[in-house]
């Protein structure tokens, strides 16, 4: 067989001699899919059909060209590694000492500290032996910042490194407190002349990601913080330059991973931006954390699957400073096997993936190009109505905490539906786990905000049904609802297992009738198991022919509660489940039903 010779032309365009692809004819052959489902709309309703949209309003399309394509720059971080990061919190000096060196040793390159839980005095013992020159020590202190600072500038060699970790709107957004910036200026004066690899500021966007927040509104928050500071320090005579300079912002990052990499370069184009206008460096020092309220206490192994996907995204997406939580970190403290899967998924990406060699490998992508381009333009509109309430410190009163709990209410009611499903608690339980157990002690979102009496809350997207699971563990026995499966096998197994998996979800077992379609046979299986509250199982053929007589077999043998699982309306049955219904109503009146006290 002889090969053709290959043009260097035909490399440089894979597509040459293939017929040119329009998206009419996408949407056509779109349409016709979808009308398969029962949608009866125009070939050129499909791409709006198929379009979904983030909770900050961003429209995400099923298809992106280069038309799509945004004429704005977009401003990168140089390849090579990005600071390996990561948090201790244990109040034990010798005990942390001990996991700082153990980082140090395997692949961490910098060290986040939380003197909130561990006391500034201790910070001699808690850094003896670090090379403070070589391992830069970012601090998070919270309401003891000045004296946190104070501690560690003792221990500040020459060309020390890192970040004081100031942050008086941020602990404003935590506790609530008033906003008073003196400190943090003073600090930033002292940086920009004595240590000049040091910062004194940290614009720290956790605290409103954590409240529930989207990711627009976490980026339009963080660019109002940013410039009160630059407002406060350029008042107090610090150049543009040196203001810029004494500024690092703090980022979640989520499983969702497109969204974290548009999220972190939007971030770099409005900081950019607002250097710009401002007169200053233009370039944002990053630090991603992968997210708390993302992670679970159910099934804690699977937030080993969440942060690598959300390091990952990190790191796509520029960030110059990176922290994997411990997948047990909202457990307690974690420990020494947590910690080195946390660091070791760094090293995996950055040495083993090569992740960091290239300057943003999302870019020109059509959809990551439109998405950070839309999702830059809502966190500018969003910081621009913040401006207009008189700045970041004046929003925290009213307009911040409004605009995050209409969105925490949104996803509050996406998760209730399963929407936005979450891996081993409300989608796929284990209700067989062997629960995890850990030293007590401040996990992230835990130290972030939420403190009694003020400041945003601090939500984790599980905790409602990890609430129902724990309710249903401490019953003498444990919640059971009995599945009344009609006819074969292959009849039922599809809407008895979704059944099963909602139940399972609120920690509520299953017990199933077997195969068959005797209303009698079923209602005897039914009193045999001993509970009140029973869902029908099959297909809508069968429930056609026999859903009425076994409800009424059901109703007749004590039933109090019977759900159907599918859609429609069955003589007897009380309501149906089905992809889109309340998982967490169901499983509420549920336990009503078996009569557990809520």
């Amino acid at each position: 067989m002889t090969v053709p010779p290959v043009e260097l032309d035909d490399l440089a365009d894979p597509a040459a001699g293939f017929p040119q692809a329009t998206r009419e004819q996408w949407r056509t052959l779109a349409a016709e899919v979808l009308r398969r489902s029962g949608w009866d709309g125009s070939p050129g309703e499909a791409e709006a059909a198929l379009t979904t949209t983030t909770y900050d309003g961003v429209a995400v399309a099923p298809l992106y060209d280069a038309a799509d394509l945004p004429a704005a720059p977009r401003p990168t971080r140089a390849p090579g590694p990005w600071d390996v990061r990561q948090r201790h919190a244990d109040p034990d000096p010798a005990v942390t000492r001990e996991a700082i060196h153990a980082d140090l040793d395997n692949g961490v390159t910098s060290l986040w500290l939380d003197l909130k839980a561990i006391d500034p005095a201790a910070l001699p013992a808690v850094l003896d032996g670090v090379l403070l020159d070589l391992a830069p020590v970012v601090l998070d202190a919270g309401p003891r910042t000045a004296e946190a600072a104070e501690a560690f500038l003792r221990l500040a060699v020459e060309g020390a490194a890192g970040n004081l970790g100031a942050d008086p709107i941020g602990l404003a957004a935590r506790t609530g407190a008033t906003v008073d910036t003196g400190a943090a200026v003073a600090l930033a004066r002292r940086c920009a002349v004595d240590h000049p690899g040091l910062r004194a500021i940290t614009v720290d966007a956790l605290p409103y990601h954590d409240a529930g927040g989207a990711d627009a509104e976490e980026l339009g928050c963080s660019v109002a913080t940013g410039v009160a500071y630059l407002r406060a320090l350029t008042g107090a005579g610090l150049t543009a330059e040196q203001a810029f300079g004494q500024l690092e912002f703090r980022y979640a990052a989520t499983a969702d991973q497109f969204l974290t990499i548009a999220k972190l370069r939007a971030a770099r184009r409005l900081w950019a931006r607002v250097a710009e206008v401002v007169g200053g460096p233009g370039a944002q020092l990053q630090h991603a954390v992968t997210s708390s309220a993302m992670m679970t206490v159910r099934d804690p192994w699977v937030n080993m699957l969440r942060t690598t996907v959300a390091c990952f995204a990190a790191g796509v997406g520029g960030a110059d400073a990176v922290t994997v939580q411990p997948f047990d970190a909202c457990l307690g403290l974690p420990d020494a096997f947590a910690r080195r899967i946390a660091r070791n998924t760094q090293a995996l990406l950055v040495e083993e993936a090569n992740v960091a060699r290239v300057a943003d490998p999302a870019g020109g992508s059509w959809y990551v190009e439109r998405l950070s381009d839309d999702l830059a333009a809502r966190a500018w509109e969003w910081f621009r109505e913040i401006e207009r309430a008189g700045g970041m410190a004046a929003a925290l009163e009213r307009v911040v905490p409004e605009r995050l709990a209409a969105t925490r209410a949104g996803r509050a009611d996406n998760l209730a539906h399963r929407r936005d499903p979450i891996t081993g608690v409300s989608e796929f339980p284990d209700l067989k786990e062997r629960p995890v157990s850990r030293r007590p002690g401040p996990g992230l979102a835990a130290t972030s905000g939420g403190a009694p009496g003020g400041g945003l809350p601090v939500t984790r997207y599980a905790e409602e049904f990890e609430a129902l699971r724990d309710l249903a563990d401490a019953q003498p026995s444990r919640p059971t609802v009995f599945l009344a499966t009609i006819g074969p096998v292959a009849a039922h197994t599809a809407r008895a297992a979704f059944a099963a998996n909602l139940f399972a979800a609120g920690g509520v077992a299953t017990v199933t009738s077997g195969p068959g379609t005797d209303p009698a046979a079923i209602a005897a299986a039914f009193r045999d198991c001993g509970t009140p509250v029973a869902c029908v199982c099959s297909s809508d053929r069968l429930y056609g022919e026999h859903a009425a007589a076994v409800a009424a077999a059901l109703r007749e043998a004590g039933a109090r509660t019977i759900w159907l699982a599918g859609k429609g309306e069955y003589e007897g049955v009380d309501a149906t489940l089905h992809a889109g219904c309340d998982a967490l109503g169901v499983l509420r009146a549920t336990f009503d039903d078996l009569g557990v006290d809520r």
